[in-house]
């Protein structure tokens, strides 16, 4: 029986080692899910914050100011600046202003306002006016052409309705 014994326990330490191991292995996968549980809900937590965060600044972001005043001057026709050949420019534009006060003003001045920008435009040639870029120049050099010659508000923008080269 001694015999016996002694050839169960080697059996029963194998079976408990198994059982260590087991258990051992299970640990692991369970700090495994844990730890992955964890970096999942942060990580949804984190991205929950992020997006709520900016969902409201989005919603408090200032909306832009509706269109203010708006006066039309008549259609300007002129030749243009260019030794190569016979150009000729027609445009309508509208300025966009900050004060409403400001057309009044303009009403009043429309033949120096209409002298400026023939000024402007008559010294522009086909290369200053066919890409966008130019026209963005012209639009500014004639706000800020304006801006000098108005007391009440100013020209915000300028809106081109009407550009024609031919």
């Amino acid at each position: 029986m001694a015999k016996e014994a002694e050839k169960n326990k080697p059996e029963e330490q194998a079976a408990e080692g198994g059982r260590e191991k087991k258990k051992g292995s299970a640990l692991k996968w369970i700090i495994v899910a844990v730890v992955v549980l964890l970096v999942l809900g942060g990580g949804g937590a984190g991205a929950y914050f992020f997006l709520n965060k900016s969902a409201g600044k989005k919603a408090q972001a200032p909306a832009k100011p509706p269109i203010g005043a708006v006066w039309a001057p008549d259609v300007f026709i002129i030749n243009l600046a260019d030794t190569d050949a016979d150009r000729y420019l027609k445009i309508t534009m509208n300025f966009e202003l900050s004060d409403g006060l400001a057309v009044a003003e303009l009403d009043q001045i429309r033949p120096r306002v209409r002298d400026m920008v023939l000024g402007v435009l008559t010294v522009k040639s086909f290369k200053d006016l066919n890409n966008f870029e130019g026209k963005q120049r012209l639009k500014e050099e004639i706000a800020m052409r304006l801006n000098s010659q108005l007391t009440r508000g100013k020209v915000v923008q300028v809106y081109f309705t009407d550009f024609v080269v031919q």
